[in-house]
């Protein structure tokens, strides 16, 4: 088997090993490559592994040797799935890898913005706690979560372990979602009622065209001045104009931000100069423990695929995510 692996940088900078996989092929590895030499770097293969590098109908139709796209990510909106199905190429993607990584940077942003600890730290180095007349000292109110609302929006996996967290902080906890839930402790209710109520609102759903463009303007009017915004799905969920509008404008209180549209981000995208804008290059997913799974699960996909796993058994693997 000949196994093209297109962007596997960000999945192994170097602290994993390509071992396992090469043990069902030929592996032929690259850091990244841009879009228009897919075809070319993938000519004879019969399994591509990709991250964020697409794969059009019209480049899959110029792989006629193609029989299995593996994604490194939950995620697989980067692979025409229906043109697959057309070419008889399986698809399969790692879904479940990275929820507790992913709802650990949410609570990192929430904490950052209830104690400012980073503000707080930098002040203290400034010299400001030495010469204070008092024992303590704080720059900005300090907020405790207990009582506070958090509202998830999706409540599949990483929703669900947000939720855990949360309540452990005796949060109260809303969520919308299209499918009924079964949680004694949390409370399923509509959109506007989650944005009209909630101190915290966080997004995990997948991007379709019905949530593209989920926090607009009309959206984040519904929110209170004081919530605080969070994304870690998919930047395009999030008018990002509209949301640096209100940052700036007062009319929210913060924001923290593992995702935008494009990634790597234009200098020029409205967010990356907003007030109160917390934002990190997309390492929700990322953690050393997330990584390891998300590589043993990649190959073992591969190695069933090989050892003659059906095709309806590898898909269902990936319409689990969605």
């Amino acid at each position: 088997m000949r196994i093209v692996v297109l962007d596997g940088y960000t999945l192994n900078p170097g602290d994993q090993s390509w071992d396992d996989l090469k043990s069902l092929g030929e592996v032929v590895y690259l850091d990244r490559t841009p879009v228009e030499a897919t075809v070319s770097r993938c000519e004879g293969a019969d399994a591509i592994i990709t991250n964020k590098a697409p794969l059009t109908a019209e480049m899959l139709g110029q792989l006629p040797d193609l029989k299995y796209v593996g994604v490194t990510a939950t995620g697989f909106n980067i692979v025409d799935v229906e043109a697959c199905r057309r070419q008889g190429v399986t698809v399969c993607n790692v879904p479940a890898y990275s929820s507790g990584s992913v709802a650990q940077l949410v609570f990192a942003y929430i904490l950052e913005h209830c104690h400012h600890v980073a503000l707080h730290s930098s002040l203290v180095r400034d010299g400001r706690w030495a010469a204070s007349k008092d024992f303590a000292f704080w720059e900005t109110p300090l907020i405790e979560l207990e009582g506070q609302t958090l509202g998830i929006v999706g409540f599949g996996g990483i929703g669900k372990r947000v939720a855990e967290i949360a309540l452990a902080f005796g949060m109260r906890v809303l969520t919308f979602t299209r499918s009924p839930i079964s949680h004694s402790a949390v409370t399923q209710v509509e959109l506007d009622q989650l944005l009209g109520e909630s101190d915290f609102i966080t997004l995990h759903c997948p991007l379709t065209p019905q949530t593209q463009g989920l926090i607009s303007a009309e959206r984040i009017a519904k929110m209170k001045p004081s919530a605080f915004l969070i994304n870690t799905g998919r930047g395009p969920l999030v008018v990002e104009q509209d949301l640096a509008d209100a940052l700036n404008e007062g009319r929210l209180a913060g924001a923290g931000l593992d995702v935008l549209s494009p990634e790597p981000p234009p200098t020029t995208n409205p967010l990356l100069s907003a007030t109160n804008a917390m934002i990190t290059p997309h390492i929700a997913w990322a953690t050393q423990a997330a990584r390891r799974r998300l590589m043993g699960v990649t190959v073992e996909n591969v190695r069933q695929f090989a050892a003659g796993t059906s095709e309806r058994g590898l898909l269902a693997i990936c319409r689990e995510s969605t």
